[in-house]
């Protein structure tokens, strides 16, 4: 399907990827992993041609055509909903516009017209052609597509440019999906979706009959969907045949046995640099001098993998709180006419790890802002005894003080005895050197969500509630994550679309729909049975 020849990227004069001989076969499915910076996204973005490589050739199977599907930065607007998903389907309208043609013109030319005996076996092979390429289903295809990603059907007629930035994006992916390119280029396509919307574009991807190639930063999907990962380091591609979870262990046997060579090299290149350094200037020994000069130019020396930065920390022991940490009883929330959370009672006992669940816009923040100490209507929030809690909001890293330095962030919310270890806790979060002096407003993502968990242990606390704490978080960062709160003494609710961190830390589910909250004493994969079988008792 795709063949890179020799493809060499440089930037500025240095190189990104060097003579890369890297094949992609129909069918499949390739995850991109290495560390930012590695140059992943550049890679997609050459091979849909966004970017044009320096040497080498792109050869693509007859007649392949390519889908991309960038992380930011698409605006459909203009049209309807389900129209402009229709316009991915440009093909199959053009047949059917061709058909109707067709179908006039038979209706009105004669049959003994010599002209009918061409039309009627052109109508019949467009005929024929419209029905394999599946045009009889077209809307219903179309439907199918905006209903896995979340698009309700009262949204389909609402004109695009209504629609917000996360929206936007999931417009494009179902164009692209309903395009159905022989080559599919994801770069983080979960980072606009809800989980339900995730579990569709996993089952989605996997029975895709072409090509795809993503990035992403969610474990779970990676391990559903791809069967290949491809690691991009050192200028080149290395391909893993097997899932990302595999790919971790065998990268790490592939770079532990890099490491024994390189050790074994180093002794063979240090014994022959010293037999040169000391026979050098005798002249008896001068063919064994040069003999050992020539070999050691010819040694090719064995790179090994640079360490992978990893944010590590541990959240501060907190105070010993009552077994009751919170209750709420006949709560309600509104906006407006829209009852978000209506009468809703939830109990949270000491030490659960609590995942909150439902579709974008049922009340999860909503909740998690009640929980915090946010406004409600009517009932009550009743605190424990000896409660201390941190709340982690979805937008805590647009809240920060942009002009602020990281330092001077961290240093605005720090207690008196905490200052001397600021250093410290900006260290463990990746912010070294000259780091703790960049701006926040001039901050990756990534950097401001590390940044807005380091204020976390700041105080401790004694309950956590955290919405989307994963959100532009790289693999690595997840799992230091899920191990410090996996460790953490006390309670944990949280909010997150990466099934692999749910599925790491959630002891009990409680779902948030048609405002009401129903409680699941299980993990994640417990609560999917439950729904698929029996509904839930609610609270």
């Amino acid at each position: 399907m795709l063949h890179l020849k020799n493809l060499t990227k440089e930037f500025a004069g240095k190189p990104l990827f060097t003579n890369i001989d890297w094949h992609l076969k129909k069918g499949e499915r390739v995850g991109l992993v290495g560390e930012n910076g590695a140059g992943k996204s550049t890679l997609m973005r050459i091979i849909a041609g966004d970017v044009e490589h320096s040497a080498g050739e792109l050869i693509f199977a007859k007649g392949a055509t390519v889908g991309y599907l960038p992380q930011a930065g698409i605006v459909s607007k203009g049209r309807p909903l389900f129209e402009e998903a229709m316009g991915a389907l440009s093909e199959l309208q053009g047949i059917e516009r061709e058909i109707n043609e067709l179908t006039r013109l038979l209706e009105t030319i004669p049959h003994d017209d010599s002209r009918h005996g061409p039309l009627l076996d052109r109508f019949g092979h467009l005929q024929e052609e419209f029905r394999l390429k599946g045009g009889y289903a077209m809307e219903a295809e179309v439907g199918y597509v905006l209903r896995g990603l979340g698009f309700l059907p009262e949204d389909w007629q609402r004109e695009c440019g209504e629609f917000s930035g996360g929206w936007q994006m999931r417009i494009a992916l179902a164009r692209l999906l309903l395009m159905k390119p022989n080559v599919l280029l994801l770069d983080e396509p979960t980072n606009h979706l809800d989980i339900e919307a995730r579990n569709w574009l996993e089952a989605y991807l996997q029975a895709y009959p072409f090509s795809v190639i993503l990035v992403s930063h969610d474990r779970f999907f990676l391990d559903q969907v791809c069967h290949r990962i491809t690691e991009v380091w050192n200028h080149v591609l290395t391909d893993y045949y097997c899932s990302y979870s595999r790919y971790l262990t065998e990268r790490e046997e592939r770079v532990s046995a890099l490491r024994e060579a390189k050790r074994r090299q180093d002794e063979e290149v240090a014994k022959m640099a010293d037999f040169i350094s000391r026979f050098r200037y005798k002249a008896d020994k001068a063919s064994l001098v040069q003999s050992r000069i020539k070999q050691l130019e010819k040694v090719e020396r064995i790179v090994l993998p640079p360490e992978r930065k990893k944010i590590r920390f541990r959240f501060p022991n907190p105070p010993k709180s009552g077994r009751i940490v919170m209750e709420l009883k006949r709560v309600t929330r509104s906006y407006g006419d829209k009852r978000v959370l209506d009468q809703v009672n939830l109990v949270i006992e000491q030490g659960e790890r609590i995942s909150l669940v439902g579709h974008n816009g049922a009340g999860k923040s909503t909740l998690m802002r009640v929980l915090a100490g946010g406004d409600f209507q009517d009932g009550e929030r009743i605190v424990g005894h000896n409660v201390t809690l941190d709340y982690f909001a979805q937008d805590q890293a647009e809240a920060m003080t942009g002009g602020n330095t990281a330092y001077e962030e961290l240093l605005a919310d720090a207690p008196y005895q905490m200052v001397p270890q600021l250093r410290d806790i900006l260290g463990a979060f990746l912010f070294t050197g000259d780091d703790i002096h960049k701006k926040v407003e001039v901050l990756s993502g990534g950097e401001k969500n590390r940044l807005a968990l380091a204020k976390m242990l700041l105080r401790p606390a004694n309950l956590l509630l955290m919405d989307e704490p994963t959100n532009h978080l790289d693999l690595y960062s997840k799992d230091v994550l899920l191990e410090a709160l996996r460790a953490f003494q006390g309670t944990v609710v949280f909010v997150s679309h990466d099934r692999h961190f749910i599925d790491g830390l959630a002891g009990r589910v409680v779902e948030v729909e048609n405002g009401a909250l129903s409680s699941f004493l299980g993990d994640y994969e417990y609560y999917l049975a439950k729904k698929e079988g029996a509904a839930a008792t609610p609270q």
